[in-house]
């Protein structure tokens, strides 16, 4: 049975620019979700979009590694800023993903804590090498945390908590969602992200401006990963 390396994405941008790179794409439908399968030098891969937020992610995961023989996951996509030394179209290579909205501080665990399974959600090692040796022209890769929450980030003070509550590098809404699941499934995974705005009060008018920039990045870094 082939094994294939599955990607998960949330915009529309972020697959194409994905799609763009695959060859020998045959496209089929699992539980309502459009699938692409393809190679990318030479390796198998699997693409989907499954839609913005923590469910979604979550429920998209979980189908990829029901359906298929999975050997990693990798989450691709957009991301809002929250260390001030990345720029627009910058990427991070998240090494620990944190749900920076779950709270049961009521019963003394701090932020992000989730009963079961912990508060951080560690990539896999291997792939993380892997990623060190990627470089894209005038684009400054980094490792870091990654947080992600059922919000769009545009307040300044909201970003300025979180990166100070949780040392976290970049806000998106998906990737601590599919780190679970994979967790839970002892699948191995990676979350890597390409700014595309930084939360300001007017963020979104920059996220519409650089998505499909960032999407580019993210695409060119799987093609060398």
């Amino acid at each position: 049975m082939d094994k294939y390396i599955g990607i998960i994405v949330a915009e529309i941008k972020e697959l194409e620019a994905v799609k763009d790179i695959m060859q020998n794409i045959e496209e089929m439908v699992e539980y309502d979700l459009k699938i692409f399968k393809g190679e990318i030098n030479n390796k198998k891969y699997i693409l989907v979009r499954g839609g913005v937020g923590k469910v979604n992610a979550a429920r998209t995961t979980q189908v990829l590694i029901d359906k298929f023989n999975i050997e990693y996951i990798i989450n691709l996509g957009s991301a809002g800023a929250l260390n001030d030394k990345l720029n627009i179209g910058d990427i991070v290579v998240g090494t620990e993903l944190i749900q920076h909205d779950f709270d049961v501080t009521a019963f003394g665990r701090e932020k992000g804590y989730i009963p079961e399974t912990g508060k951080e959600f560690r990539s896999d090692e291997n792939i993380i090498k892997k990623c060190e040796d990627i470089r894209i022209s005038n684009i400054k890769i980094v490792k870091g945390v990654i947080t992600s929450g059922d919000i769009f980030c545009t307040d300044i003070k909201m970003k300025e908590k979180i990166r100070q509550k949780f040392k976290s590098d970049c806000i998106e809404m998906e990737g601590a969602a599919i780190a679970q699941v994979c967790y839970l499934n002892k699948i191995p995974f990676i979350v890597i992200r390409s700014i595309s705005d930084i939360p300001n009060g007017n963020n979104e008018l920059d996220f519409n401006q650089y998505l499909e920039f960032a999407s580019k990045n993210c695409a060119e870094f799987i093609k060398q990963l």
